[in-house]
């Protein structure tokens, strides 16, 4: 109890001294109280430096003349997002994972493993861009170990919290030899299990992962789980006795069993091979174990692999369009073989089967651990093929909501919960005195809608103030590429969106096809819908400026025309396009 006293007078001297500081105020807002899961109106939220530090009725706050006011009114004030399953070395697109459909003769894996370390600043733009502070690497590696540090203090990024390799007894056969960029560390024995930990200790991790695979080793499940425990064991204990936390990928009842019963804290996966027991149920919630479901990550592979891909808007709009743009990259590329067999098995009587059995068991579960009031927390496996980084976001609280939870759990789950993980709900998580300014405020109701959470109309981080569409403004290049998946994925809306209201399109050199937006409309709402086996693959691009230059090969139906298409951009919209054909 005098510890917490001291901690309030520390924290009242600060207070007291906050005049000396820059201040914004949040007025007329609308305070979403999440652990309470009641909305509290007209509230006004006092910002100095980077903690909030003082909430209280409007009409009881002087605001000073020099304070920055941000209006709230109609407006809803939540805590900063929590994505607590991310991984920085996968970059969500097609090729990112050749463990998973081997495409490196048409892509090198050097290729990407470069990209990742060059787009990390994109990545953490974009998440904060759609209002997620706080982002866990739950499996990277030793190079993101030391990068995190870049951005430790940049008010762009959210707060990272990141492992290193990924401990475990099978290590698929591409990722091996290849140093500080290895995600994984292979550990066959006891002793291995321990190494691998304390080497990663000089790298100051803030948690230890352990990839539990069973059944790799050609033994049953069961079998292969119990032959491995000991390693598992050693791994939690050498970790725990660290003071480090320990999150298992365990996928199967067994595997998540025994991590639990032997100290794991963090499940970051759903069970998806049979319906939990009470035993199981009442296990989690003795030993407080915290559970990611990630209900999304198989649909990404899934839907890539079946080519039966749907996007909505929002990630046509708000993904990184390169890497989303390679998800429709099986339409063209050479091997028709190898591509025919991922569509055919994926699509198969047997495949849709065993993917159907697997969601609605992830399903199943989250509804009764989050009944049974098991810590619950919001995470997307970002990264992998077809989840992508940030965006993807919204597809799991869509998920979350089908299964059953409701909109406040769905918050707590993406907010405080993320932050209990680590035992930092006095830190961050809610919006409360004392608490970090790591805040997103809404333009509608979130407990209405849970897509209102997408609704953001300004960012605060450590805090900075942000609009979201100054975090990360489009290239010309992102420009042509965002309209360009958009016609391959025929969304007549997010196609339009790059493009200036008053854009001319042209046949070239001169001659004028139309004029506006709707005439565009029109136009290419007809062909969507008439035109079978629509695909635009990009042959090359050159960028020049506000010109970006590109050489199409386009299918309509049995038809390929080589096309190249010129777009004019001016103040952020496509201005003019000319079609050489």
């Amino acid at each position: 109890m005098k510890m917490k006293n001291k901690y309030f007078l520390a924290f009242a001297f600060l207070i007291s001294s906050f005049s000396l500081f820059a201040q914004t105020y949040i007025t007329n807002v609308t305070v979403a109280d999440v652990e309470k899961q009641k909305l509290v109106p007209n509230q006004t939220v006092v910002i100095t430096n980077d903690f909030i530090s003082n909430i209280q009725k409007s009409n009881k706050i002087k605001i000073p003349e020099n304070a920055t006011i941000i209006d709230g009114t109609e407006k809803y004030l939540v805590p900063g997002l929590v994505d607590a399953h991310i991984h920085f070395f996968q970059n969500g697109g097609l090729y990112t994972r050749p463990d998973a459909i081997d495409l490196r003769k048409d892509r090198d894996y050097d290729q990407e493993i470069a990209l990742a370390k060059i787009d990390m600043e994109n990545k953490l733009r974009r998440y904060l861009q759609n209002g997620i502070t706080t982002v866990i690497d739950v499996g990277a590696n030793y190079q993101f170990l030391k990068q995190r540090k870049d951005f430790t203090d940049k008010s762009f990024s959210p707060t990272i919290f990141i492992t290193g390799p990924l401990l475990t007894t099978f290590e698929p056969e591409v990722y091996k030899n290849l140093g500080e960029d290895e995600p994984f560390t292979l550990t066959k024995t006891i002793e291995d299990g321990i190494d691998g930990v304390k080497k990663q200790l000089q790298y100051n991790p803030d948690f230890i992962k352990i990839w539990y695979i069973a059944g790799a080793d050609g033994l049953s499940i069961e079998e292969s789980a119990r032959k491995n425990l000991p390693i598992v064991k050693a791994i939690i204990d050498e970790a725990h006795k660290n003071n480090l936390k320990v999150a298992v990928h365990a996928s199967q009842r067994i595997t998540a069993q025994l991590a639990v019963e032997n100290g794991c804290d963090f499940l970051v996966h759903s069970v998806d091979d049979e319906i939990l027991k009470d035993d199981f149920v009442q296990l989690m919630k003795k030993n407080k174990t915290i559970i990611c479901p990630t209900l999304i990550v198989y649909d990404g592979y899934q839907n890539t692999f079946g080519q039966n891909i749907e996007m909505s808007n929002h990630e046509l709009q708000k993904a990184d369009p390169y890497q989303l743009g390679t998800l429709l990259d099986l339409k063209h590329l050479p091997d028709t073989l190898l591509i025919n067999n991922y569509k055919n098995s994926s699509n198969s009587k047997a495949g849709m089967t065993r993917f159907n059995k697997k969601k609605s068991t992830m399903m199943a579960n989250l509804k009764i651990l989050s009944d049974a009031g098991v810590l619950i927390t919001t995470g997307t496996d970002a990264g992998n093929i077809g989840t992508l980084h940030a965006s993807s976001y919204l597809a799991e609280l869509r998920a979350m909501h089908k299964s059953g939870m409701n909109n406040w759990q769905i918050v707590q789950a993406s907010t405080i919960n993320g932050a209990k993980i680590f035992n930092k709900e006095n830190e961050f998580g809610t919006v409360g005195i004392g608490k970090k300014a790591n805040l997103i405020l809404l333009d509608a109701n979130p407990i209405e809608n849970i897509e209102n959470l997408s609704e953001i109309n300004t960012v605060i981080n450590k805090g900075v103030v942000f609009k979201p569409n100054e975090l990360l403004k489009d290239s010309p290049a992102d420009l042509a590429q965002r309209q360009l998946n958009a016609y391959n994925f025929r969304n007549i809306e997010a196609f339009l969106e790059p493009y200036d209201e008053n854009i001319e399109v042209y046949n070239y050199p001169n001659k004028l096809q139309f004029k506006g937006k709707e005439a565009m409309r029109k136009s290419y709402s007809l062909m969507f819908k008439n035109t079978p086996n629509l695909h635009c693959e990009l042959v090359a691009r050159i960028v020049q400026g506000n010109i970006v230059i590109d050489k199409e090969r386009v299918q309509f139906g049995d038809k390929i025309i080589e096309a190249v298409a010129i777009y004019h951009i001016e103040n952020n919209k496509i201005k003019k396009v000319y079609f050489i054909q």
